[in-house]
């Protein structure tokens, strides 16, 4: 029990540490791609930085605006933080004290709630650009959940397990996106958009929405709100590490430093993309998903089961 708790608890810690020097490789990132320094005037080369911003926000006065409702006000970000570190229980690592054996069911339970702490946000700041961009935010969530459902649904059945730690070990020879690239990039894009990530960013329209759900949100309740959605990408890259890209595995050697370079590259293409790409047109996006993805993630769906069905696998 004492030995869950402490696990638990450095899990946490380790997270919450992770998701904020994340913040500094992504301000780097973007710094030295725009041919300009980042952060560079706390400390040693700008490194306490995220330590800075987050002793500054959360010593901040909280504001209290007057018209707001107040429970699902303060509820959101506490509700949207905490399903955020829910999903790290999925860690698969040869030092947890336990591992789920239906670990992409209670991913999918979990990751489906998130739009709560949105919809609670947009609702209860009583502000209709916050209301509108959360709408848009849970419109363009639900979408992209559905497609990353599905190709979910191919790691399992290659794998015959809804554990994250049996599908690593089926890719010790082979990953599946050699197998699956076309649906792995999928993944790859549907990542981006389900963390409301640029080019995806619609939540936030700078000419039309201001801030988009979190814009009557200040002092903890943005940080709150920021460490949530900076935790969902660190764990999406992870799934996307373990699911097609063999998680420890590399040419049939088995290390937790593997999956971590791997988790630490899949995170900088975030970053990457940011740079990269001009936002999207809202109808696009939804485009993508409904026309596209969903589309080709069925019939390929469709094909892998007709497959099993003629060669007489056993599910």
């Amino acid at each position: 029990m004492i030995v869950s708790i402490v696990s638990f608890f450095m899990t946490y810690v380790c997270i919450l540490l992770g998701l904020a020097f994340f913040t500094l490789l992504e301000r780097k990132g973007l710094g030295y791609m725009q041919v300009r320094k980042g952060p560079n005037k706390v400390g040693i080369m700008g490194l306490p930085q995220p330590l800075a911003d987050a002793a500054k926000l959360l010593t901040k006065e909280m504001s209290k605006p007057s018209m707001v409702n107040q429970l699902p006000y303060y509820a959101a970000p506490v509700l949207s933080l905490i399903l955020a570190l829910m999903l790290w229980q999925l860690f698969p690592s040869n030092s947890v004290v336990t591992v789920l054996k239906f670990g992409m069911l209670f991913f999918l339970c979990v990751s489906s709630m998130n739009v709560y702490g949105t919809l609670l946000a947009g609702w209860g700041s009583n502000s209709k650009y916050a209301l509108l961009g959360a709408i848009r935010a849970i419109a363009q969530t639900i979408s992209y959940e559905v497609s990353l459902a599905l190709i979910l649904l191919f790691s399992l059945f290659l794998s015959f397990s809804l554990s994250l730690v049996d599908i690593q070990e089926c890719q010790s020879l082979v990953w599946f996106c050699f197998l699956l690239f076309p649906l792995s990039m999928v993944w790859l894009v549907s990542c981006v958009a389900e963390t409301n990530r640029a080019p995806f960013d619609f939540a936030e329209g700078e000419s039309e929405l201001v801030s988009g759900f979190n814009v009557e949100y200040g002092a903890g309740g943005f940080a709150l709100i920021f460490m949530a959605e900076y935790a969902n990408i660190l764990l999406m890259s992870l799934l996307t590490c373990c699911i097609f890209f063999g998680g420890p595995f590399f040419f049939g050697l088995s290390l937790d430093i593997i999956s971590s370079l791997k988790v630490l590259f899949f995170c900088f293409v975030f970053v990457w993309i940011r740079v990269t790409l001009p936002r999207f047109r809202y109808d696009l996006l939804m485009g993508l998903t409904w026309k596209s993805f969903l589309p080709l993630a069925l019939s390929g769906l469709v094909l892998l089961l007709g497959l099993f069905f003629m060669f007489g696998v056993n599910m």
